[in-house]
């Protein structure tokens, strides 16, 4: 078992194996454009989560449904996927201490399904009132704070990456892309909470994509990292709907539209990819890229389908967020003439 084991100091930031080795098998670009894929996907499923949540006039139901049915969908799979069973065993014995007493997965380290249940809560409430686009726009300062101190400390699998001159210019651009896109709506009608919560989501996401790429590199089973995940978080979801709507009701119907209840099966798909690409990106590219994709489908869905339109700061902003992307990324450092950070 000693092989499939990371180093006991990867459990306090120093990488077990480098970054460099894991981009030798699986180029960073193609993570990247795997990521901007996924991120289109989860503006479909806030576009999903929050139409559903205000269909039930109730948050916190639509969120455990979201989540519940993405847990259903894996138990299923467990089923029938047999490196998944066999992932889960190698993370029990992750969590229990060696011979020097260090283990190789912390025990918080598998509460990332708490990130992801915030940020289902969050589409839930927020995404029909903000509009998907504004909604995605606010995740983004939270992704981009926490992915550049994560991989500052080393959370995520891939180990340490250094504050580069692109990843701090890529982040500030970011923020001030967010600040740009929610103009629009301060001081109007929309309470400060719905601007907020999407961004500490954010934050959130960040953190769950950094230990959800531990528990998958422990399983060596994206399936096995994703089922944790959606364990924990379906559980605080359903806990939370339960306590609140036994004191103020539970909807009185629900709708029939098969399409509002995928949003579930979209974050199988988004948290399995996060886990398997954190590696090799680490948490700030990761996000951002994910944040690219979540913007562009975020705008078109928002244009196709916003009876309130989209307010040109809300389209600078994006675009200033698509450019914060590519600048954090280092792209643009070859054009510039300046050196790649190792």
């Amino acid at each position: 078992m000693s092989s499939e084991r990371i180093p006991a100091s990867t459990a306090s930031g120093t990488p077990g194996d480098s970054a460099a080795e894991v981009h030798r098998h699986f180029p960073t670009w193609l993570a990247l454009v795997i990521g901007v894929a996924c991120g289109a996907l989860v503006a479909v499923q806030s576009r999903i989560n929050g139409e559903l949540g205000r269909r039930l006039d109730d948050g916190f139901t639509a969120a455990a449904i979201s989540f519940g049915s993405g847990l259903v969908i894996l138990l299923v799979v467990l089923c029938f996927w047999r490196p998944g069973r066999v992932g889960l065993g190698r993370v029990r014995r992750a969590l229990r201490p060696n011979e020097h007493g260090q283990r190789e997965l912390r025990p918080w380290m598998l509460l990332g399904g708490l990130g992801g249940a915030l940020l289902v809560a969050a589409q839930g409430l927020t995404a029909a009132v903000l509009g998907v686009a504004l909604f995605t726009v606010a995740v983004v300062a939270g992704q981009t704070v926490s992915g550049l101190i994560l991989d500052r400390i080393g959370l995520a699998p891939g180990g340490r990456r250094p504050l580069t001159v692109s990843r701090v210019l890529g982040s500030t651009l970011a923020l001030v892309a967010v600040g740009w896109a929610v103009s629009a709506q301060l001081g109007g009608g929309v309470p400060l909470w719905m601007l907020v919560l999407p961004l500490v989501a954010g934050v959130f996401v960040g953190w769950q994509s950094a230990v959800n790429g531990r528990v998958r590199a422990a399983a060596r089973s994206a399936q096995s990292a994703t089922l944790i995940n959606f364990v924990v978080g379906s559980a605080a979801l359903v806990a939370i709907a339960v306590l609140r709507n036994s004191v103020i009701g539970w909807p009185s119907a629900f709708p029939s539209e098969p399409w509002l209840y995928v949003g579930g099966a979209i974050g199988c798909i988004f948290i399995a990819m996060q886990a398997a690409l954190v590696r090799v990106t680490g948490v700030l590219l990761l996000g951002l890229a994910t944040v690219s994709g979540q913007l562009v489908a975020a705008l078109v869905i928002d244009m196709l389908f916003s009876a309130q339109g989209v307010a040109f700061s809300t389209i600078a902003g994006t675009t200033l967020a698509l450019i914060a992307v590519v600048v954090a990324s280092g792209w643009l450092n070859g054009v510039w003439g300046g050196r790649r950070t190792p």
